[in-house]
Order: structure tokens, then sequence, then C-alpha cells
């Protein structure tokens, strides 16, 4: 359970990436609603403009990272002719529940996705497999990202895509603060009333956020890993980014 004095410096924590998955667990069957409903429905339209970005061939394999509950995996699906999905997560609630919403898609998607247990920091795929890697809101609960980026890096084939989607400050200032007030007074509270949830997960994920790279500060670490092109788009006036590199 995350307490309000374990929430400064999160991200140096050694337990991290212990805490994260128990509260990806305990929030398993809320999650998706929360995310509609907190995203005012717009969660959705981002996982499909990074879709796009990542610009999927038709039978390119495609690994989604930290899938939790298939939402993008299975837009991979839906909009692209990719020939293999594999979503893959830490958390096997979460892969419960993507496993079960596969089921209501038609055929030809559904038999495309696999899903697996898979740590970002440590795939367990071999060097060179995959086309495309995504991974959406996730990087920032990665116990350490440069890992995780370069275990991205290492299982892309030469000119293949990394793709981030992942929450930012917005840089507007009435929308700044809105944004904070919204993340950090208003959400926590009616995510966790409709979560039920004591793992305090909803005092976590706003200060995640805050705490974390902003957008100019991740395309760094990317190009840093090795990614070149490197590539931006602010969606929702700053408060998300998708970014994409290319490996050389």
């Amino acid at each position: 359970m995350w307490q309000d004095d374990q929430l400064s410096g999160l991200h140096q924590r050694d337990d991290k990436a212990e805490k994260v998955q128990a509260m990806f667990g305990a929030i398993a069957r809320s999650y998706d609603l929360n995310n509609r409903l907190h995203s005012l429905w717009r969660d959705e339209a981002w996982r499909r403009t990074a879709v796009r970005m990542a610009g999927v061939g038709a039978g390119e394999s495609v690994l989604d990272m930290a899938c939790g509950t298939g939402d993008l995996t299975q837009a991979f699906a839906r909009m692209t002719g990719a020939g293999e999905i594999i979503g893959g997560d830490f958390t096997p609630e979460m892969l419960d529940l993507a496993r079960h919403k596969r089921e209501r898609l038609v055929e030809k998607d559904r038999a495309r996705i696999e899903y697996v247990a898979a740590d970002a920091m440590d795939l367990g795929f071999e060097d060179g497999r995959f086309d495309v890697v995504s991974i959406a809101f996730g990087i920032r609960n990665v116990q350490r990202p440069e890992a995780a980026l370069a275990e991205f890096y290492r299982v892309l084939k030469p000119g293949g895509r990394l793709v981030i989607l992942e929450f930012d400050k917005p840089r507007f200032p009435p929308m700044r603060w809105f944004n904070g007030f919204y993340c950090g007074q208003v959400m926590p509270r009616t995510a966790t009333w409709i979560s039920r949830d004591r793992s305090g997960a909803y005092r976590y994920l706003p200060r995640s956020v805050s705490g974390f790279m902003d957008r100019d500060a991740l395309g760094g670490a990317m190009g840093r890993a090795g990614f070149g092109s490197v590539r931006q788009k602010v969606l929702t006036m700053g408060i998300c980014v998708c970014s994409v590199g290319v490996k050389g």
C-alpha cells in the first residue's frame, strides 16, 4: 500500500516495482472505467494516435509492453495489418482481463494477439524480434526506465519504431492549473471511491506523473538509448505526449 510519506522520491524507491505490481493488481477490475471517466473518454483517442504514429506495415510484428487490460494491444489489431501482436505485462490480474477482452474481438483480430507475462527491464525475446515496441502510460511505472529503453532497443529490428504514450505537464498556464487541480484533488478522490481501492493507487498515480521526466527529458532519454529521429506529438493541450523514435 502506498502511504503519503512514501510518495516523496517514489521513482527512486528500491521497492517501486513490487508496490506498483501489487497496486495494479488491486485496481485491475475498475481500471478501464476509471481511465474512461477521468480522461473524459480521451484515452481511447490518445491510443489511436499512438497506433497511427507507429506506422505499422502489413505483416509486421508489434510488442505492446505494460499492456494492462489490452486497450492499446487491441487497437493495433483493429487498426493495422500487423501479423503478430504481443501484449506484455507483469501484473497477472491485468493479463487475465486482457485475455477476457480479447474474446470480444472478431476472429481475424483475436487470432493475432497473444498476451504474456513480461518485465520491461528484462524481456524474454531475442534480439531484433519486433518492428514496433509500444508502451502507453507505463514507462514511468518501471523501476529503471533506462533499462527498459535499452531492452526495447535490443528487441527492435533496425528501422524499428519505439512508441511511448505518456502523461506530461501542460505548458499553457490555465491548462496546467486545471490539470494540476483535477489530477491532484478531484481524480484521486473519485477514482478511489469508484474502485474501492485501499492500495493508495490514486495517490500514487498523479504523483508518479509530476515526479517523472517531462517530454523533453523523455526525448533525451530515448536519444541516449540509441533512438534517432525522435518526434513528439502533444495531445489535448499537453496532458499527454506521444513520442516515437527509430532504431538506427
